[in-house]
């Protein structure tokens, strides 16, 4: 990136880390910054409507779509999330290659299932072999995004599904008797006073949701956590022309520092939300707020 760095080895020790932290890789390491925080960006309200659509189909009166939404909140969080994202994104990508395959190739004679391996036509490929490297990534993110917000959406679906049971029955019975309907009485008196009862626990699956981000790794998304590993670990001169020792240690320091400074900032941001949303309510917040202005 600069002009002084045609030489590394001639370079004094601020300009040799100035060139050395501008290296390609690194830049990868800062865009991969960035493709986490995408990711968390899009998946939480991604997931936060798979919840809304699984609690609310936990508590329809119609059985089989509340049997459907008590199986997906009990599946999906009874089954470990690192052994969910290595089955569940190879069965999704091999099923929409199926589909594909189906389509386009109908004149196909050989079996799809050869071995262990999974071979369909080049036409069906998801992305296309001759594709740009573009396409490959925004495929692998868009597998992730969909990954992260099943599992987590079923975590949500559950906290808001202990928060719509938790707002107080009678609210419900006394718009009833005004005339609304069911429609109305949902949209209208549970669904605003739920967020006061659902913000604690999806303040949690927030912070655990901001953990999972390493498991992009298993999804085939180059993380920050896979950069620091492959930077930090010992470089000889033979294959760089920055050699180090194992400076992992220092990577993934710098990694401690940046998830706990955005944990921080979440539970500040998360804070003012809570604060906003028990503003008047029949809560201990609202109580406590009610006694501070007084």
């Amino acid at each position: 990136m600069f002009s002084f760095c045609t030489d590394p080895s001639t370079l004094p020790e601020w300009q040799w880390m100035a060139c050395y932290l501008t290296t390609p890789k690194h830049m990868s390491l800062y865009w991969s910054v960035l493709t986490v925080l995408l990711l968390l960006a899009v998946t939480a309200p991604v997931a936060l409507a798979f919840g809304f659509g699984g609690a609310s189909a936990a508590r329809s009166s119609i059985a089989p779509l509340r049997w459907f939404g008590k199986s997906y909140i009990a599946i999906v969080r009874g089954v470990p999330d690192i052994a969910f994202f290595l089955f569940f994104v190879i069965a999704l990508d091999q099923g929409i290659e199926y589909l594909r395959h189906r389509a386009l190739c109908p004149d196909w004679s050989e079996p799809i299932r050869q071995g262990n391996d999974f071979v369909v036509c080049q036409a069906a490929k998801m992305p296309l072999g001759e594709a740009p490297q573009w396409v490959h990534e925004t495929y692998g993110f868009t597998l992730a995004v969909f990954t992260f917000a099943i599992v987590f959406g079923a975590f949500a679906a559950n906290v808001l599904f202990g928060a719509m049971r938790a707002v107080p029955h009678a609210q419900l019975e006394t718009a009833a008797a005004y005339g609304l309907s069911r429609r109305q009485t949902f949209w209208r008196v549970l669904v605003p006073q739920m967020w006061v009862f659902a913000l604690p626990g999806l303040s949690n699956l927030w912070m655990v949701l901001i953990k999972a981000t390493p498991l992009l790794f298993l999804l085939g998304v180059e993380d920050i956590v896979y950069w620091a590993r492959e930077l930090g670990g010992t470089k000889t001169s033979r294959f760089t022309e920055y050699p180090h020792g194992d400076w992992r240690m220092w990577y993934f320091l710098a990694l401690l520092v940046f998830y706990l400074v955005f944990t921080r900032v979440s539970e500040v941001v998360l804070d003012k939300i809570m604060n906003r949303l028990t503003h008047g309510q029949a809560t201990a917040g609202g109580e406590a707020q009610r006694k501070a202005a007084a």
